[in-house]
């Protein structure tokens, strides 16, 4: 599993927040001022500088009125790697 800002797993799921955020009519500051955060930390996971943990996307999520298990099922419905092949046993 590729652990780095570039992955196309990451761009996924900071697509779905920016969507959301969108979609919820609310501006990167909005969110940034709900966050209790600088604007500029809104943009620097939106423009993939910066990594967000678990914890940061269920407040993410909750402060655009959004359930974050209902996005992280739809994260993981987009879900694109395949699962490990196993190997047949002799």
């Amino acid at each position: 599993m590729e652990k780095s800002l570039k992955s196309a797993e990451y761009a996924r799921l900071v697509a779905l927040l920016v969507a959301v955020r969108q979609k919820a009519g609310i501006r990167q500051h909005g969110l940034a001022k709900k966050l209790g955060k600088p604007q500029s930390f809104v943009a620097k996971y939106e423009g993939g500088e910066r990594r967000i943990d678990l914890v940061e996307f269920v407040a993410i999520a909750r402060a655009m009125d959004a359930d974050p298990t209902k996005l992280f099922k739809e994260f993981l419905a987009g879900e694109t790697l395949k699962s490990p092949k196993r190997r047949a046993r002799a």
